[in-house]
């Protein structure tokens, strides 16, 4: 199912069987007022891993009727391998993070002992609509790998196009970024989106058509594309943007984020299950569409 816009993704998430998420550290009213709302949706169901009387109190002093069982668990680190636990044992079918810290909550998904951890790089996917409902378009890694080298890119890349596919891009087009459009040999970043591109044609990557580098305007607009000469299938209609490191990726979310004022939504992915990885200041928006995600592939 090729979904175009995140009000589709919401309508099928809503139509499948309700998963159960466990929730680590979801003693938080942000938090709980999330899945308040998911559950009214029918978004999911969840395992809450927190402090027991703080989700209690809470779920008073507003007036919710959460469904969700808890499990009473006030430090931190327990209660995000009590949450993996509850993935590994089958309990639960997705992982989302609560009010915790990022590094603690990564340390338990890549626990070798608990078997989330796959084998394969866990990276994190920034998802955008693109314009007049054409569909989504991916940017990874914009969170968890700080400084990919070549084959950092290739799995940051095929993770991207593993979820492409789920999200019904047959072919995805996949664009590396850089700061220019050319191989300039001085500069790393340019290198590797050539070697990319040629590893994609010689069939060393699958599922997908790559090229660079680009730089962020002639991936994302025709007219820029054209501008500069620059011709192929990916160029300016990238379904995929891999960028060069996390600082580049972060900023470009932000900055699609808080300046373009458009919709964002995380997915983390490469784990055994979906994950739920969102941003403390994630809207609650935000926040819903990653949960939909997270139940539509899982």
């Amino acid at each position: 199912m090729y979904i175009k816009t995140f009000n589709h993704l919401m309508e099928l998430a809503k139509a499948k069987q309700a998963k159960k998420i466990a929730v680590a550290a979801a003693d938080d009213i942000e938090v709980l007022e999330v899945i308040e709302r998911a559950e009214s949706l029918n978004l999911a169901e969840f395992i809450l891993v927190g402090d027991f009387s703080k989700i209690e109190n809470i779920n008073k002093e507003k007036g919710w009727n959460l469904k969700s069982e808890v499990i009473d668990e006030k430090d931190h680190n327990k209660a995000a391998d009590k949450a993996v636990d509850l993935v590994v044992n089958g309990q639960a079918g997705a992982l989302m993070k609560g009010m915790l810290h990022s590094s603690v909550f990564l340390k338990a998904i890549l626990n070798k002992e608990k078997g989330l951890n796959t084998g394969k790089h866990i990276t994190q996917i920034s998802v955008l609509e693109k314009d007049d409902e054409d569909g989504l378009r991916l940017i990874t890694d914009c969170a968890i790998t700080v400084n990919p080298d070549l084959l950092g890119k290739k799995e940051i890349l095929e993770n991207a196009v593993d979820l492409a596919h789920k999200l019904g891009i047959e072919i995805p087009k996949a664009a590396i970024l850089a700061s220019i459009e050319v191989v300039n040999p001085s500069m790393q970043d340019t290198i590797d989106a050539a070697v990319l591109s040629k590893m994609a044609d010689r069939g060393q990557i699958k599922g997908c058509i790559v090229d660079g580098p680009f730089a962020f305007d002639n991936a994302v607009s025709v007219e820029a594309a054209k501008a500069k000469g620059i011709s192929g299938p990916v160029a300016g209609d990238a379904d995929i943007i891999v960028v060069p490191n996390l600082t580049v990726g972060n900023t470009l979310t932000k900055s699609i984020t808080y300046v373009a004022k458009k919709t964002v939504v995380a997915a983390t992915v490469g784990a055994a299950v979906p994950i739920v990885f969102t941003s403390r200041t994630e809207s609650v928006e935000g926040k819903l569409l990653s949960i939909a995600l997270a139940s539509y592939i899982s």
